[in-house]
């Protein structure tokens, strides 16, 4: 997560939360927060829509922070909107991580929906070969003779 998108959860000035970030900077090793490149930033503001530097925008390269990295700042930041937002963001995180250790839940619904689809296939095609047979034309009977004893002369 960005610092920025951090400091709005945690009802702080970005500016602030970098602050206590610097101050305490062994609490964030490379794995927990990271300062992004100069190539990040220009790829970021090309998807979101960012104020340059010269219209009040951000003059230093932003923060983004792991897992560990925004549980590290409820220690650093230690107000109750800090602790309260870093429990929600934690919560999200384990969900997320939950999500991704067991694919077996996701593989056995996309199964399911597989075999769905597979029996609609199976039943829309049993319509189709029904309306399909329905729409050929119906053959004429075999002409029947008549029926009962005929004399040769009459079969001519």
């Amino acid at each position: 997560m960005l610092d920025s998108d951090l400091a709005d959860m945690y009802g702080v000035l970005t500016k602030r939360l970098n602050e206590q970030v610097q101050r305490n900077a062994e609490r964030f090793p490379e794995d927990f927060a990271f300062q992004l490149t100069q190539q990040e930033v220009a790829n970021l503001k090309s998807q979101i829509a960012t104020s340059s530097s010269g219209h009040g925008g951000r003059r230093k390269l932003p923060w983004a922070f792991t897992e560990h990295g925004v549980a590290m700042l409820s220690s650093v930041l230690n107000s109750p909107t800090a602790v309260r937002v870093n429990i929600q963001i934690i919560r999200a995180f384990v969900r997320m991580r939950r999500l991704l250790a067991t694919p077996g839940e996701l593989v056995t619904q996309l199964q399911q929906l597989a075999e769905t689809v597979q029996l609609h296939d199976r039943q829309i095609k049993a319509v189709t070969d029904v309306l399909t047979r329905m729409l050929e034309p119906v053959p004429e009977p075999p002409k029947k003779g008549r029926i009962g004893f005929q004399s040769p002369e009459s079969a001519n």
